[in-house]
């Protein structure tokens, strides 16, 4: 176990963020495996050939991407645990896996946008959601700013953090790899239902415990939270994340919509002209508002903060 290096890389990305200056130097992490992603994606995914061919070679570049990502992460974790201080060199290569920071900051964003005006708002939105923000009233901007803080707490902190918690930097390598990967490629599209399909089984299956931990930790967070629902976190999560289109994602994004007393999902367009009828989460307010956003900020802030006691906890017992 690994909870000591995952604490402290949760502290120092809690701390520094990924700064800006470095990003626009190097780039990061996930544009790194972005680019590899989207050259194996040119060379191998080709639509002249057959479903079962274009499916092998995604799982070909799959494991090729995952052999690269191992292997770079055993490599840098043994050399810099063979240096003086070298844990903390660990932790803080290991802090670029984690988004904790800017996803506070990024939902932070989209409730000042809309104290200011509603295209402020939408502007906000739409750096952290794929959908297709330009109808969306208040509430609309409101409910994807809070069910994408939900579902990021799984995808961009409890899951890489678990991840390097059980098995190094290699398996949060691993992980963001894939993560990367199902962002890009793992889509029900014409160019990528085949060649996409391993990256997406691998992303469910990956964030199959952490999403529900994060649940779990929402829950308990609305325990802390002042007029927040706990009773019915756990409820919503159970009840709701099931009829979701992910197996994973509707548990943070109910849970959230319980403890909040709102209704999150339904439906959601995209810019291509796909409407997607999203599960219905939650049986309170549909009418949210940047105060919600807040509130959902606030809840955040205490599940955090309890699963970095865990990781402690973790620590100290191990």
């Amino acid at each position: 176990m690994n909870c000591e290096l995952a604490l402290l890389a949760l502290a120092i990305e809690a701390g520094l963020g990924y700064p800006d200056a470095l990003f626009r130097k190097i780039g990061h992490p996930a544009t790194w495996l972005g680019a590899l992603i989207a050259t194996l994606d040119r060379a191998l995914n080709r639509q002249d050939d057959s479903f079962a061919l274009r499916r092998s070679k995604g799982v070909a570049a799959l494991a090729m991407i995952l052999v690269m990502a191992v292997g770079v992460g055993a490599l840098i974790e043994r050399a810099a645990l063979a240096l003086p201080f070298g844990w903390l060199a660990l932790a803080a290569l290991s802090s670029t896996l984690l988004a904790q920071r800017s996803l506070h900051a990024h939902v932070a964003a989209v409730a000042e946008g809309l104290t200011t005006s509603l295209e402020d708002g939408r502007a906000a939105v739409a750096k952290i959601v794929g959908r297709d923000v330009s109808a969306l009233d208040e509430a609309g901007i409101a409910r994807a700013a809070i069910e994408s803080l939900a579902e990021n707490f799984s995808d961009g902190v409890v899951a890489p953090a678990l991840w390097l918690a059980v098995f190094g930097l290699p398996g949060a390598l691993a992980y963001k790899a894939v993560n990367t990967a199902d962002s890009m490629i793992g889509h029900r599209s014409d160019r990528y239902l085949a060649f996409g399909w391993a990256a997406a089984r691998s992303d469910d299956l990956m964030n199959y415990l952490p999403a529900r931990a994060a649940a779990g930790l929402l829950a308990a967070g609305a325990v802390m939270l002042s007029g927040a629902l706990p009773a019915q976190t756990l409820a919503a999560a159970r009840r709701d994340a099931p009829g979701h289109v992910s197996p994973n994602a509707g548990w943070p994004e109910a849970a959230a919509a319980g403890a909040l007393g709102l209704e999150l999902g339904g439906p959601r367009a995209y810019g291509d002209s796909r409407v997607i009828q999203g599960a219905i989460l939650g049986q309170g307010r549909r009418e949210a508002t940047a105060a919600d956003i807040r509130r959902a900020l606030a809840l955040y802030r205490r599940s955090a903060t309890l699963f970095w006691i865990a990781l402690a906890i973790g620590a100290l017992t191990a």
